[in-house]
């Protein structure tokens, strides 16, 4: 691997939605992100290391994938809970509620413009599961 590669990152991830407006309030209401920027009915959104574009679907409302999703890491399960909680109490359309699959505890949800996203903690995966994780 080049120093080139193995200094890579992740720098943005770029989705379409048919209301981009509501797409992006959904970031910033709850992921805490800050709309840097929008053009043409597209937003850019930030969080320190890493941006989220947010482009206009010009003709129709994306079709994702059933599995396709976005995954945020909290730091524990107790983060997690009064996530669920909030979400739930404020109308987000949720698709699962908080189970555990080894891995840790996580739920699934769907923002606004129908993009799905997990929010997760590993704080509470099994032990053969925690030496598999970054720090």
């Amino acid at each position: 691997m080049t120093d080139a590669i193995q200094g890579m990152k992740l720098n943005h991830l770029s989705f379409p939605s048919a209301d981009t407006a509501a797409t992006a309030r959904f970031f910033e209401h709850y992921l805490g992100f800050t709309i840097a920027g929008t053009w043409d009915r597209s937003c850019i959104l930030k969080r320190p290391g890493f941006d989220v574009v947010i482009d206009h679907a010009r003709d129709d409302a994306p079709h994702w994938p059933r599995a396709f999703h976005v995954g945020f890491e909290l730091p524990t399960l107790d983060d997690v809970r009064a996530l669920y909680e909030r979400f739930k109490s404020e109308g987000v359309e949720m698709e699962t509620d908080i189970f555990n699959n080894g891995r840790g505890s996580r739920f699934f949800c769907r923002a606004p413009g129908g993009v799905m996203f997990e929010l997760n903690t590993r704080s509470d995966a099994a032990p053969e599961y925690q030496g598999t994780f970054d720090n």
